[in-house]
């Protein structure tokens, strides 16, 4: 029995064994298949770092695309200065093409990093060896965002190479006017939207039979439909990944349109995507009205509640509750609010537009509202 576990055990290790290096055989087959690259400096005008640096950059992310074979940089240099071959100013074809034949490479990768004013003008080039001509290259401009010049080189190597790329990231490091995020505004700890907001609120249920009935039966002979006005004091306080979180205080007139005058006041928060500009918050909401203390008869007709009936046994067996009634006291009320929507951007303005609900026993109400706001942030 022994005999027989130590024949097939040994043959289990040679059958590992084997499979093992056939899957080496086979990586180092695949990595034969690519072709060979060298990247030397990186043209500089204005930027910070160095060709070198820049260069290594480069040569990194190239690695990391797993295309080629990226020649390793001390083995470069190890050739370059035992050929006594000057580097220093190799950007063009020619003396790459001198640089690709020493080094026996497939490939030459080179380009450039300029500043002007607010744009970082990022040039890549693929250069064949054996056909002396540039085989691929890429120009993009970027945002004067100096901490994101790796990501930069990253998506220009990739659209260089006919990758697929984030076109989200490419918007955000391209154009000035996208939605903000840690990307475009690294320097940024808050984000003021503040502005105006106008819209229109409807109200259903007893709420807009109370508006429209006359003011001899507690209504306020409006339409259930009103205008609003007021100003949203808007920061993103968060403003990490994908999304912005939202803090909002919005005070309100409604009514102004009827020669009605009914203030409230919303405290929101909520999150915004900054990829689309879609939004959600919710957060409570505290309006002025008058209210009386009353019944309903069996007529269905409201009674306010005399004092006599509120001081004494005689008060009606119905339910007692407060109603908006145009003939009571000024109170404040207390509801919660739900509210979704769109910012569009147009240049460095912001429209936002957006749905609102606010529930209620005595009815609910909803709307529509819509704004314009500019950014400003603090560092």
């Amino acid at each position: 029995m022994k005999t027989i576990l130590t024949f097939y055990g040994r043959r289990l290790f040679l059958f590992f064994l084997s499979s093992c290096l056939s899957i080496s055989v086979l990586q180092a087959q695949n990595l034969s298949d690519k072709p060979v690259v060298a990247v030397l400096n990186i043209d500089s005008q204005d930027f910070a770092l160095e060709p070198g640096q820049l260069g290594n950059i480069v040569r990194t992310e190239l690695t990391k695309l797993d295309l080629f074979q990226v020649m390793d940089r001390y083995d470069v240099e190890y050739i370059i200065n035992k050929n006594d071959f000057d580097i220093e100013r190799c950007f063009g074809k020619i003396c790459l093409m001198e640089a690709g034949k020493l080094l026996k490479t497939d490939k030459m990768l080179t380009g450039s990093v300029e500043v002007f004013g607010e744009t970082i003008v990022i040039t890549t080039r693929l250069i064949d060896v054996r056909t002396a001509s540039i085989e691929k290259s890429q120009v993009i401009e970027f945002l004067n965002l100096r901490a994101k010049i790796q990501t930069m080189m990253g998506l220009c190597l990739k659209k260089m190479l006919d990758m697929e790329v984030d076109e989200n990231m490419i918007k955000k490091l391209t154009q000035k006017d996208d939605f903000e995020s840690t990307v475009n505004f690294p320097d940024a700890r808050s984000l003021n939207l503040s502005g105006p907001r106008m819209g229109f609120t409807a109200f259903t249920g007893e709420l807009a039979q109370v508006y429209r009935a006359g003011k001899s039966q507690g209504g306020f002979d409006a339409y259930p439909l009103m205008f609003q006005f007021g100003y949203q004091f808007e920061v993103k306080y968060l403003n990490q990944g994908d999304f912005q979180a939202l803090f909002e205080f919005i005070p309100i007139i409604t009514g102004l349109d009827q020669g009605k005058f009914i203030p409230s006041i919303s405290v929101l928060n909520g999150m915004r995507s900054n990829r689309t500009g879609l939004e959600f918050a919710f957060g409570p909401i505290i309006y002025l009205v008058k209210e009386t203390e009353g019944f309903y008869d069996d007529e269905n007709r409201w009674n306010i509640l005399t004092e006599w009936q509120k001081n004494n046994e005689g008060t009606p067996g119905f339910e007692t509750r407060n109603r908006l009634d145009s003939r009571g006291d000024l109170r404040l009320v207390s509801g919660f609010v739900f509210g979704a929507g769109k910012t569009i951007k147009s240049g460095n303005l912001n429209i936002p537009i957006n749905l609102f609900f606010i529930p209620g026993k005595s009815g609910h109400r909803f709307g529509i509202s819509m704004g314009f706001n500019a950014l400003k942030y603090k560092n």
